[in-house]
């Protein structure tokens, strides 16, 4: 098992029109042969020292994936490309962390 933590900056105010792109897209990837996990998440504005400012305009996805395979194959899915394509013009940059459980 892996653990994805997908972190995409958003263009300024785009925040809501992504989730709703995100959102259309999640049963499908939901149905991917290894999906275990796939939500997006947001900042939770706390008054804990340690937690950096709440980021208006960035959404970060929680993925539990089988296996590196099992997410190779979802990074090339059909249904992956044609929603890349549909946000491209929302999303300023994604950065992806790729871990195992110690």
């Amino acid at each position: 098992m892996i653990y994805v933590v997908a972190t995409i900056e958003l263009a300024e105010g785009k925040r809501e029109e992504f989730l709703e792109a995100f959102r259309q897209v999640m049963p499908k990837v939901h149905a991917e042969k290894g999906c275990l996990e796939y939500t997006p998440a947001i900042d939770q504005e706390t008054a804990i020292p340690a937690q950096p400012e709440a980021r208006e305009d960035v959404v970060v996805v929680m993925e539990k994936w089988e296996s590196v395979s099992a997410l190779e194959a979802h990074l090339i899915a059909p249904h992956m490309n044609e929603y890349r394509s549909q946000v491209k013009s929302l999303v300023k940059a994604t950065r992806l962390q790729i871990l195992k459980p110690a």
